[in-house]
């Protein structure tokens, strides 16, 4: 297995549980029971990844490899057990669904790259696979998609991309890549929800 491959997958890995946190935490907002709570997880954790895969004509990346699907279990069993200290900690779900998004936009970015596809369609991949999972996941929870709400979510996405292109273009290494983008997303996210930074709504006559 290649170097850049085992990067990917453990990226993929940290995503997922960062993501079925999120989605499990939102959940529990809902007063879900325990498997409606596993059902949000895994759709948030998985959902981007499978409309990336099927759009790039791979076999689902939690289809090959269990782990997913036990690393949503985990995540399931770890909010149960904590949430008491997790209720006491303000924005939790913020903070995990930040990293899922960082750490999900840099592993599609990568897969599609080795599948052969431009940075532009690499850059696209990555904000799907950061966040449609999050669309799915508010869709079974009856809120509007946080991509449809003026905060900037999408958008930290495709910055992201941009700088992990324009990184590679300078040929940095991929720990540097991967470190700096991450970060960048995450700050942009950071930033936009503690000053309120939006995008310009669109405006009827």
């Amino acid at each position: 297995m290649e170097y850049n491959e085992i990067v990917t997958q453990v990226i993929e890995f940290l995503g997922t549980f960062a993501f079925a946190i999120s989605g499990i935490r939102h959940a529990a907002a809902k007063h879900f029971d325990w498997f409606g709570g596993y059902v949000c997880g895994i759709a948030v954790a998985i959902g981007g990844g499978t409309i990336r895969d099927v759009m790039l004509g791979a076999t689902p990346f939690w289809m090959t490899n269990p782990f997913y699907i036990i690393c949503t279990a985990l995540a399931l069993v770890f909010v149960i057990v904590f949430s008491k200290y997790m209720e006491g900690l303000r924005n939790t779900w913020f903070v995990f669904d930040t990293l899922g998004l960082a750490l999900f936009t840099i592993a599609g970015m990568q897969k599609s790259l080795v599948f052969g596809q431009p940075y532009w369609v690499a850059i696209i991949m990555g904000c799907i696979t950061g966040s449609a999972g999050g669309v799915i996941r508010d869709v079974l929870l009856n809120n509007e998609p946080v991509i449809f709400q003026r905060e900037i979510y999408a958008m930290a996405s495709v910055a992201g991309g941009i700088i992990y292109w324009l990184l590679d273009y300078c040929h940095a290494s991929i720990e540097v890549t991967v470190v700096v983008t991450f970060l960048l997303i995450c700050i942009i996210r950071f930033l936009a929800v503690r000053y309120h930074l939006s995008l310009p709504t669109l405006k009827t006559d």
